[in-house]
């Protein structure tokens, strides 16, 4: 499940990245994409002062954000709880494998492997989880943070440029 949402979540950041590099081309925004929406923002607000015009375009990009790092938190959760359960099942594994040997002794190897094998399975499980998931993490986190910065870094030119204008 984690890794199907950090897939989800990377090909819907390299979309949106694909969108805002269109619009940094294009002179008239559109409203597909998050920064189309924050030159909106501008265009809707351009009569007002630079400091008021700031705090409009900052609302715009808090708005954006929560798009941008949708199921971020969930996906590092699952990476982080992952390898948790595989100790988890590990511990199980090793009760029952001391649990056998209680009753039975260590007469008899096939006993004790049952448990030292869920021992083994839940740890490569929570791994073979926890590591791929932790990197497309990384990937998705990272992507969403450069689309913030673009839309930071617009908006503070656009800021500028209207303190220009009005300082003219």
């Amino acid at each position: 499940l984690g890794i199907l949402l950090a897939f989800e979540r990377i090909f819907v950041l390299v979309v949106v990245t694909r969108k805002v590099a269109d619009q940094k081309r294009h002179d008239k925004p559109s409203s597909d994409n998050p920064l189309g929406r924050i030159l909106l923002t501008f265009e809707n607000n351009r009569h007002l002062e630079p400091e008021s015009l700031e705090l409009k375009l900052g609302e715009a990009i808090l708005r954006e954000r929560a798009p941008l790092e949708k199921y971020l938190t969930l996906i590092k959760i699952v990476s982080v709880v992952a390898p948790l359960l595989g100790l988890l099942g590990t511990v199980t594994g090793m009760i029952n494998t001391f649990q056998v040997i209680t009753l039975f002794g260590t007469s008899d190897p096939k006993l004790l492997a049952g448990g030292i094998s869920e021992a083994l399975v839940t740890t490569v499980i929570g791994l073979v989880v926890a590591i791929p998931t932790v990197f497309f993490h990384n990937l998705a986190s990272t992507r969403s943070k450069a689309v913030l910065m673009v839309l930071e870094e617009e908006s503070t030119g656009l800021i500028a440029q209207r303190a220009e204008q009005r300082a003219a």
